[in-house]
């Protein structure tokens, strides 16, 4: 679990600041836990889905300055885990589900199904995006256009990702900031929709 890992174009060895603009751009994850944590304002959902945010902030940091196996997982599990939430909280409090908890099987099935034809760990969140989006406009829910927009700009932010290690030679930096200053503005409009479903 200590082995190195050297995943990204930006990266050229070993140490803490071998990936500067990777690492300083997870403060992208601290801004979005701060705004949603202020804009939750006391509302017990709004607080949780903060809290996650940081948690991908202090996971996604951790890897990009230590380059380790273990870090790699902790990175991965915190998005799993924000992900599984906020299918439950989605069923919770857009529909009021009472076995709402069955959106968390649910989404692994579909990660795992997604992983198994190839498209790794974060399709199935732009798949889940896009169900959101459609079950709302069904409902003629005017919610379903936050879902839509922020679909969008994962689907960039998840192109954008696959292609940090093919501009290596073009843009020695990579892209992989770029996701994640795109998926810090996902996080926070996702978790936004939520506060203000979720408020009285």
């Amino acid at each position: 679990m200590t082995d190195y890992v050297d995943g990204y174009c930006e990266r050229v060895g070993p140490g803490l600041w071998g990936e500067p603009l990777n690492s300083l751009s997870n403060l992208a994850f601290l801004l979005a836990a701060v705004l949603v944590w202020r804009l939750a304002a006391g509302d017990r959902v709004g607080r949780l889905l903060a809290g996650l945010i940081g948690l991908v902030f202090v996971a996604s940091t951790a890897f990009h300055l230590v380059a380790t196996r273990w870090a790699a997982v902790a990175d991965s599990v915190s998005i799993l885990v924000f992900m599984l939430v906020y299918a439950v909280l989605f069923a919770r409090v857009f529909y009021r589900w009472r076995l709402a908890w069955l959106a968390a099987p649910a989404f692994v099935a579909l990660t795992v199904v997604t992983a198994l034809l190839g498209g790794g760990l974060y399709l199935s969140a732009l798949i889940g995006l896009g169900i959101f989006a459609a079950l709302l406009a069904f409902e003629r829910d005017a919610y379903w256009t936050h879902f839509a927009v922020a679909g969008a700009v994962f689907a960039l932010s998840l192109s954008l990702r696959a292609l940090d290690r093919d501009v290596c030679d073009y843009v020695p930096v990579g892209t992989h900031f770029l996701w994640h200053l795109l998926n810090g503005l996902v996080l926070y409009l996702v978790s936004r929709t939520m506060v203000l479903r979720h408020r009285p």
